[in-house]
């Protein structure tokens, strides 16, 4: 009797310790990003007081460059140097072979359809979105267009005389194999 008794309490304590490690495991991602996200807003907090890069930790290879925010929906986005994956892990990315967003130019930035970017697919014409520079400037500009285009052989014209911004992320939105080779666009100018 006294064998059985301890038997179910050895595997009661066993199925809660893996219970208790499945948890752990499981939330480790989400909290990662919760602490990502507070960091890289601790470097984009320091980058606004004194005009230099701040990387949000110290191996990181990727800093703030800007914040993008539409009022309409109340999102509130920073966006990383790169649009690699190591920074889209974390933030949408400004695509470094093109003008920097907040500049003279198309600066494109890109991020996840099913994360940072969901947002996009809200978007209407005439949509205010508001971004604000390294040096703390608000910017102000309006949604001019979408297309979704295939990103093996597509051409972004980026030759602008003035500000523009162009987002970007993959379509559909809830395609079930990610990666595929369609582009969502959102092309925006700056309004003064």
């Amino acid at each position: 009797m006294l064998s059985r008794n301890w038997s179910r309490r050895v595997a009661a304590v066993a199925l809660l310790l893996i219970s208790i490690g499945l948890a752990a495991k499981a939330s480790y991602i989400p909290a990662k990003a919760l602490l990502a996200k507070g960091l890289i807003e601790n470097a984009w907090d320091r980058t606004l007081e004194d005009g230099e890069r701040h990387t949000p930790w110290s191996w990181a290879d990727h800093w703030p460059v800007a914040r993008l925010t539409v009022p309409s929906q109340g999102i509130d986005k920073l966006i990383l140097n790169g649009a690699q994956g190591n920074s889209l892990a974390f933030a949408p990315g400004a695509m470094t072979e093109f003008a920097q967003p907040g500049t003279v130019g198309t600066a494109i930035v890109g991020g996840h359809r099913d994360t940072d970017f969901s947002f996009l697919k809200d978007l209407v014409l005439g949509d205010e979105l508001r971004l604000q520079t390294a040096t703390g400037e608000w910017q102000n500009y309006e949604v001019m267009a979408f297309d979704v285009v295939d990103g093996r052989n597509a051409h972004i014209e980026t030759t602008s005389q003035g500000q523009s911004l162009l987002l970007v992320t993959c379509y559909p939105f809830d395609a079930l194999v990610p990666g595929g080779p369609l582009r969502y666009v959102v092309s925006t100018r700056r309004v003064f």
